[in-house]
C-alpha cells in the first residue's frame, strides 16, 4: 500500500517551508512582553541621568544613543542630563592644571569653572546630540544656563564655583518635549546674577525629574546597583523605599559613593517622581532591559507606603 500523499505539497521547483528560527521565536516572545510596558508608559516623562562606562565605551555609546530613539519612537517623552567629571580631569591634564578635591567634590576656581564648561556644554554634549541624531533628528542641546533652566546658589566658598540646584524652570524642556524631541541637558546652572556654576549631574536629573512631573528617573552607573553586601553581588536589592533606606544609611550599610545618588533619589521621590532606578550602564540597552521587561535590572526605589501623600 502505498504511503498517503502529503496534503499542500510544494509545488516543483520550489523549496520546503522551513520552521522559525530560534532567533526569531525569541524576537517574538521579546515585543509581545514589551508590549504592555510600552502602553503603559506612553506619553509619560522619563529622566535618564547619562555617565560613566555607559559614556566613555563607544559601542555602549551608540548602545545608549539607538535606545533613546526607540523611546521616543514608542511614545516615551525622554530627558537626557548629562555630566563629565573624567572628561573635564582629562581636559585640565592637557592643560598642565592639577585637580584639587575636597569630600569627594571638585574645588572649581574661576579657571575651571571655564574647563568644565567647555567641556560639558560645547563636547560632551554636541557628542550626545550627534550620536542620537544619527537615528533620528531629535535630540536638542541644553545647557542649565538656557532660558533660566537652573537656577543655582553657591554650595560653599571654599569649594569655589560649585553649586547647588535652587530651583528649576523646566519651561525649554517642556516646550522641547512638545514637539517631540530629545532635549539632552548639561549641569551648568546659573544665579540670578548670571554667575554660572558647575552642579553635579545626579542633583540635577533628580531635581528635573520633580519639575516634569517625571514617571521614572533612571541613573546610569558603574555597578549593578545597590548591594547589601558590596562584596557580594548576589546581595543586589531589586527594589526597595525611602523608609528601607533610611535604615540602609543608618547601619552604614550605603555609604560613600553613592550617597550623593541615593540622596537624588529622595529628592524626586519627595517631589512626587514614583519612581527612581540604579541601572549597570556598563550592561548594553540596560534602560530598555529595565523598563520593557518582567525581570527588569537593578535597584528601583519608592516612595514608603506610610510617607505616600
Amino acid at each position: 500500500m502505498s504511503a498517503p500523499a502529503p496534503q499542500n505539497p510544494p509545488k516543483p521547483g520550489a523549496s520546503a517551508p522551513m520552521a522559525p528560527a530560534a532567533a526569531d521565536v525569541n524576537t517574538t516572545e521579546v515585543l509581545i512582553e514589551a508590549l504592555p510596558y510600552i502602553r503603559q508608559f506612553w506619553g509619560t516623562t522619563i529622566v535618564v541621568k547619562y555617565g560613566g562606562n555607559a559614556m566613555t565605551d563607544p559601542a555602549l555609546a551608540e548602545s545608549f544613543a539607538a535606545d533613546i530613539v526607540l523611546l521616543r519612537s514608542v511614545g516615551i517623552r525622554v530627558v537626557v542630563v548629562h555630566g563629565g567629571g573624567p572628561q573635564i580631569g582629562d581636559l585640565m591634564d592637557r592643560l598642565g592644571k592639577e585637580p584639587e578635591f575636597r569630600d569627594g567634590l571638585r574645588v572649581t576656581d574661576a579657571e575651571t569653572l571655564d574647563i568644565a564648561r567647555m567641556v560639558l556644554v560645547g563636547k560632551v554634549n554636541r557628542d550626545i546630540v550627534a550620536a542620537i541624531n544619527t537615528h533620528g533628528p531629535l535630540a536638542v542641546g541644553l545647557s542649565g544656563e538656557d532660558a533660566g533652566l537652573i537656577e543655582a546658589d553657591l554650595r560653599d566658598p571654599a569649594l569655589g564655583f560649585v553649586g547647588d540646584v535652587k530651583k528649576v524652570n523646566p519651561a525649554i524642556v517642556q516646550s522641547l518635549l512638545s514637539e517631540e524631541l530629545i532635549p539632552v541637558v548639561s549641569t551648568i546652572g546659573a544665579d540670578l546674577a548670571g554667575q554660572a556654576y558647575n552642579i553635579n549631574a545626579d542633583a540635577v536629573a533628580g531635581a528635573l525629574a520633580g519639575a516634569l512631573g517625571a514617571e521614572k528617573v533612571i541613573y546610569l552607573t558603574d555597578i549593578a546597583g545597590l548591594l547589601r553586601d558590596v562584596r557580594d553581588p548576589s546581595s543586589l536589592i531589586t527594589a526597595t523605599d525611602t523608609a528601607e533606606i533610611a535604615e540602609l544609611i543608618r547601619t552604614g550599610v550605603l555609604s560613600g559613593g553613592m550617597i550623593p545618588k541615593i540622596e537624588a533619589c529622595l529628592e524626586a521621590l519627595a517631589a512626587g517622581v514614583p519612581s527612581a532606578h540604579l541601572l549597570d550602564g556598563r550592561v548594553p540597552h540596560v534602560v530598555l532591559l529595565e523598563l520593557f521587561t518582567r525581570a527588569g535590572v537593578g535597584t528601583m526605589i519608592t516612595t514608603a507606603p506610610e510617607a505616600a501623600p
